[in-house]
């Protein structure tokens, strides 16, 4: 009876699919815990289905599980998750409402800041302005074009030898993680306008910054659809737009933690690096070669600082070295405002997900100190953080990213 009753949810919500443009009025974000192996298995078939949005995919027993649901999904939802026993709250009750609060207003231009946040032709403007008002310090190169065609910049801080070692930083390769382009602006800014106060790691240490390496994902959620994740690549025959990005690395692809379906918000795409944006960032760690020394790519939500492997659950030989790193980082970070990180490889962390760039990065592109970064927060506002937590997220992580900077300085490999 109850497999009839589940059955006949999901065939409802098949048929209820809407445009590929929501409605958010009467969205919710609801939060379950499952505490057994079937629960846990049933919500990872609902995600690879694609027919939710989950915030916080399943992990494992006891640990919660986001899902935000449309108004005219939410009966449906409700029911499933009664069906399947598992008792939920409501997280979010008022998407929309969040999301209003969030998105900046639009009435020409804007300057950089961080009390606000930036679309995409804004961070690029800004960091044309970095390179030409910095000409010492540091410089900008196109380094590649997206699916629709906006240029994807690379941008380099440093005033020693391009032998010093590196630190190659992006963010926003998930769309709606608006927290992460913002965070990586922030501590470039530090950097820049504070290069006094650390010239000494300037000297020393490279940084190579990519803000937003999905950019008609991200340029997407300012105009269409704020919780748009993937790309926005179409492929012949499919109605479907988008791969998952952090799915599309050419390392472990397609295994553990991917779907094969278009629609899925975990679809890894019908080959490895068939993502053009995917490409560009991997020719640039490629290029660099042995001058990157590690590599931090900045997500959200869940407070998490992770390490390889993504793609299952053994562990690096120098595990060790990057969990040490990891450490001290997060102990500098929660010194500035209390906030707490849990630290772990990614598939023991969180779940396995194959085919991500950490993974990549030291996998294939032989980067020891490989890192993914969910930033703020554990699910209050998730993927909608209020504009006036960029600046305290990025003082904190800014304090992390220097213990990476020292490390290498003196000398850390």
């Amino acid at each position: 009876m109850r497999s009839a009753v589940l059955l006949a949810c999901l065939l409802a919500l098949v048929a209820a699919r809407p445009s590929e443009r929501p409605n958010l009025h009467g969205a919710q974000v609801l939060r379950t815990v499952p505490h057994s192996p079937s629960q846990v298995h049933y919500l990872h078939g609902l995600l690879r289905q694609g027919h939710y949005d989950f915030w916080r995919e399943p992990r494992a027993l006891g640990q919660p599980v986001d899902i935000m649901a449309k108004a005219w999904q939410l009966p449906v939802l409700k029911a499933t998750l009664d069906g399947l026993h598992l008792k939920y709250s409501v997280m979010i009750s008022n998407v929309a409402q969040l999301v209003r609060e969030t998105v900046p207003r639009h009435d020409g231009p804007r300057a950089m800041d961080w009390t606000s946040y930036h679309d995409y032709d804004e961070i690029n403007d800004w960091l044309d302005e970095l390179a030409a008002t910095y000409p010492s310090l540091c410089s900008v190169e196109d380094v590649g074009t997206s699916y629709e065609g906006r240029t994807m910049k690379l941008l380099t801080i440093g005033t020693g030898d391009a032998s010093n070692p590196g630190i190659f930083i992006d963010g926003g390769i998930h769309a709606r993680e608006w927290i992460a382009p913002a965070t990586v602006t922030y501590m470039v800014n530090e950097l820049v306008t504070k290069s006094d106060t650390y010239a000494d790691i300037l000297a020393a240490v490279n940084f190579y910054v990519m803000p937003a390496i999905n950019p008609d994902g991200y340029a997407y959620t300012f105009t269409d659809e704020r919780l748009w994740r993937k790309t926005r690549s179409h492929q012949d025959g499919v109605i479907c737009v988008g791969v998952d990005p952090n799915r599309n690395w050419g390392f472990h692809w397609g295994e553990g933690g991917t779907s094969d379906s278009p629609c899925s918000d975990i679809y890894c795409g019908p080959e490895p690096f068939s993502e053009v944006e995917m490409r560009v960032v991997r020719d640039q760690i490629t290029r660099l070669g042995s001058a990157v020394s590690a590599y931090l790519t900045f997500h959200s939500y869940s407070q998490l600082w992770m390490y390889p492997w993504g793609y299952g659950y053994d562990l690096p030989d120098d595990w060790e070295d990057l969990d040490a790193l990891a450490q001290d980082a997060v102990t500098a970070l929660t010194a500035v405002h209390g906030t707490i990180y849990e630290i772990g490889s990614s598939a023991n962390t969180i779940y396995v997900a194959a085919g991500g760039s950490d993974d990549w990065a030291k996998g294939v592109g032989g980067v020891k100190y490989s890192y993914t970064v969910e930033l703020r927060d554990t699910g209050s506002y998730g993927f909608l953080l209020p504009p006036e937590q960029i600046i305290p997220t990025g003082e904190e992580t800014f304090e992390a990213l220097l213990v990476y900077a020292r490390f290498f300085q003196n000398g850390g490999t």
